[in-house]
């Protein structure tokens, strides 16, 4: 049997009833805030409602989406500031406006109705976590202010139960956040020693560089990389058919000029024409002679061969085969194994700086877990574009204990001078600031 609602009394409690049910029915935050600041208007006839959380407004009633910046939100915000400054925010109350400053009352005026309603949330240690500002024209009869009351402990109850932890600005008071900011500055200005991150190789020292002795193609490589080689070993051959046949002509040549050369001398004896030619014939036979050397020269040249005992230092044989090279080019050198140093690429946005005798840190891609202790020795004053199309600055170092092989690579960590965390943090901002503003 279900019993009938006949008065205005009986009405007034299944309404206050109705709101506590969907208050605790809310299955998340948003739905909550939602049902406070919009289902009890029938009841109360309120012109708007607004809700606080942690001193921030979380829902109007009447609007789905909250903008911060809106003088409304601003204005309740810095009312209940007020309230909480006053020591009255921790009671359900009907607002005094002397309780306000100039401006807010003035904001009042504007923005909300004459007579306003606290409904404070307490949390269970009775500590303050948000309120309800309720404003309408009508005052706050006596009988309504103790169904507020109750109203706003059913709220912070279901609030409570969605989300038991305090909001972070609570979490975090205002002495504490200056706390916090304080060690912050204070660790900011601690001086820490810079350091940047490089790609390294090692490269031999003192290496004696094989360059192409002439314009050609090469034929075949003999040796390969890191392999080792002693003085006079044939390194590489180039092609020799076109050198061969230039010294076959060369020397047809001088053959054909030393035969006119006789010819026209045993002619001399009668003919005088024939005598006043001598130095022409012989003039010619010693072009064609030098023809024939330079010819020989050449094909000597093809083949070339180790100037040092060392390890061949190059790539890939297989890249320069029945390539075409000029006269200079590199092909590899020829380095001592136990004689290396360590060749650095320093980005220019990385770029710190470096006094000689700096320490470095190499680790190898092939072995990251092992240091390898160098110092700075040379480093370059105008940067270059790498092989990777970036510009860097070139650092030569010197390992202080034995080399790693020759031609691995890594990862160098240069340690540069002592400055303040803040400026070691901040340096590549700073630096990207500057240059897209340009100051």
């Amino acid at each position: 049997m279900t019993a009938q609602v006949t008065g205005p009394v009986e009405h007034v409690f299944a309404q206050f009833l109705a709101l506590q049910q969907q208050a605790r029915a809310a299955r998340n935050i948003e739905s909550l805030a939602y049902a406070i600041v919009n289902d009890s208007q029938a009841l109360f006839g309120f012109r708007h409602a607004a809700l606080l959380i942690a001193g921030r407004v979380k829902a109007v009633s009447g609007i789905s989406i909250v903008d911060p910046n809106a003088p409304f939100v601003a204005f309740v915000e810095s009312a209940a500031g007020q309230l909480q400054a006053q020591q009255l925010a921790h009671k359900p109350q009907v607002v005094d406006a002397a309780s306000m400053n100039a401006e807010t009352l003035a904001d009042w005026r504007s923005l909300s109705a004459g007579s306003v309603f606290w409904l404070p949330l307490l949390d269970l240690q009775g500590e303050l976590f948000g309120g309800l500002w309720i404003a309408r024209e009508q005052p706050w009869s006596d009988a309504e202010q103790p169904l507020l009351s109750q109203l706003g402990d059913c709220y912070s109850h279901a609030w409570l139960a969605l989300q038991p932890r305090k909001p972070w600005r609570l979490r975090w008071p205002r002495k504490k956040i200056v706390a916090v900011l304080a060690a912050a500055l204070l660790l900011l200005l601690l001086p820490v020693r810079q350091s940047v991150l490089a790609p390294a190789e090692v490269v031999p020292l003192g290496g004696r560089v094989v360059a192409a002795p002439l314009d050609g193609v090469i034929a075949e490589f003999l040796v390969k990389p890191n392999q080792q080689v002693a003085k006079g070993d044939v390194l590489l051959r180039f092609d020799a058919t076109s050198i061969k046949a230039q010294a076959d002509v060369a020397e047809r040549t001088l053959d054909v000029a030393e035969a006119e050369l006789k010819a026209n001398a045993q002619r001399a004896f009668s003919d005088a024409e024939s005598s006043a030619r001598i130095d022409l014939f012989a003039a010619r036979v010693e072009q064609k002679r030098a023809e024939r050397d330079y010819a020989r020269n050449l094909l000597a040249r093809t083949e070339v061969r180790a100037e040092r005992d060392g390890i061949a230092v190059f790539a890939d044989a297989q890249r320069w085969i029945g390539k075409p090279v000029q006269t200079g080019e590199r092909l590899m050198e020829i380095a001592e194994p136990s004689q290396a140093q360590l060749r650095i690429e320093l980005p220019v946005g990385d770029a710190i700086e470096l006094q000689p005798g700096a320490q470095i840190a190499l680790f190898l891609d092939s072995d990251p877990l092992n240091r390898h202790a160098a110092t700075l020795e040379r480093s370059a004053y105008e940067a270059q574009t790498t092989a990777a199309g970036q510009l860097a600055y070139r650092l030569d170092a010197a390992f202080v204990e034995a080399p790693p092989r020759i031609g691995l690579r890594g990862t160098a960590k240069l340690f540069g001078q002592r400055a303040p965390l803040a400026l070691y943090v901040l340096r590549r901002p700073l630096a990207a600031l500057r240059q897209s503003v340009g100051f």
